[in-house]
């Protein structure tokens, strides 16, 4: 049985199993507001697992993910700030929901059905992240979800014919919810009414140190792939699907972030000239299922643990190459170099310009779905 306490703008969902009661809770609070007056909302999931995560309406951010360590210690393993202002002054994408088309596009350009179509380019020469304003910097509608074995917030968003270039007005929703075993799932829907692309992702900073601890080159990763898609100088997909058995990029055996990342490798160097770095699409093994682990991240030090499971076909592992120590996060911490990592589900980078990559065309009336469940455990 379960029964639903509202207070406020607070929702708490408490949940009755063999005898003993289980609080997840939802509750929403101001987070400021945008140059235009717009509000903007903070929702915070929680459950009694001592898990908590912050999503903000504007940009769909993960604003924070705090979860304990194996000493029970709970730290945010996010990175972000503290305030709006950063994030509405085009920050790196921390936390942000990406659309509507996650990483880039080659020139911006496109063509469907023999029309080309052309987004405004915002990374040198190429299209990122849906151009210059997109999904990362809109206010979402949002509302609370509301379930006997889990809590969440519900966003949804028109993107109308010709936003950023695109073709066709598309209406998006996504889902964030947490369950008491430190689920944290993200369920993505988009329909158009007429031929488009869609490349959703969310691009939340990991560090399971803890935000602003440190570098993550220590921790350990695997991903379940057995190739990637090498770039060009301007970091767009050659089109080949290289294998990664020999490289850098082999991480299908648990390994640290850090072992190969300043190896002499033609593609580190196109991501970071300096020192090297990853920001790459693995082109994953698990076939869309989401029984499947994609990848799994641990920290030696605090005993946490982050496993990925997504219907995608791809993930961009970025190692925040370009994180440098100049922004402010939260609590006063800056985030350095290599501060972070991202593990951004996705279609492949530029495949409307690679007939042989999957697909990310969606057409009219028909649904586009995605799901990621990242789940943290100490």
């Amino acid at each position: 049985m379960s029964y639903t306490a509202r207070t406020g703008l607070a929702v708490v969902i408490a949940v009755a199993t063999a005898g003993t009661v289980h609080a997840m809770s939802v509750t929403r609070s101001p987070f400021g507001e945008t140059p235009e007056g717009t509000p903007v909302y903070e929702y915070t999931l929680k459950n009694d697992a001592g898990m908590a995560v912050d999503v903000l309406t504007y940009g769909g951010i993960v604003q924070s993910i705090r979860v304990p360590d194996r000493n029970g210690r709970v730290e945010d393993v996010a990175l972000g700030f503290d305030r709006l202002k950063p994030y509405l002054d085009n920050g790196p994408y921390f936390g942000a929901l990406i659309g509507r088309y996650g990483n880039r596009i080659d020139g911006g350009t496109f063509t469907l059905d023999g029309e080309t179509y052309h987004v405004p380019t915002n990374d040198g020469d190429n299209a990122l992240h849906g151009g210059p304003e997109g999904f990362d910097s809109r206010v979402w509608q949002a509302r609370a979800i509301e379930a006997p074995n889990r809590v969440g917030v519900e966003l949804s968003l028109l993107s109308r014919d010709g936003d950023m270039g695109f073709p066709g007005d598309l209406a998006v929703t996504v889902r964030y919810t947490l369950n008491q075993h430190n689920d944290l799932r993200i369920h993505y829907t988009a329909i158009s009414d007429a031929p488009t692309v869609v490349n959703l992702t969310n691009h939340t900073y990991f560090n399971l140190a803890g935000a602003g601890e440190g570098d993550v080159l220590d921790q350990v990763a695997m991903i379940n792939a057995d190739r990637y898609t090498p770039v060009d100088t301007s970091l767009i997909p050659t089109g080949s699907l290289a294998g990664v058995e020999g490289t850098p990029f082999d991480f299908r055996t648990p390994t640290r972030i850090g072992a190969h990342i300043r190896d002499d490798d033609p593609q580190l160097a196109r991501t970071e000239p300096d020192q090297g770095g990853y920001d790459h699409n693995w082109v994953l093994n698990t076939g869309g299922s989401l029984d499947a682990l994609a990848a799994r991240v641990s920290d030696p030090v605090s005993g946490r643990t982050l496993t990925m499971r997504t219907t995608e076909p791809g993930v961009q592992f970025y190692t925040g190459n370009f994180l440098d120590g100049s922004l402010e996060g939260k609590n006063g911490k800056t985030y350095g170099h290599w501060g972070g990592f991202t593990l951004e589900t996705q279609h492949f980078p530029d495949a409307p310009n690679h007939p042989d990559f999957p697909s990310t065309r969606i057409e009219p009336g028909e649904p586009y779905h995605q799901t990621t469940v990242f789940h943290f455990s100490p």
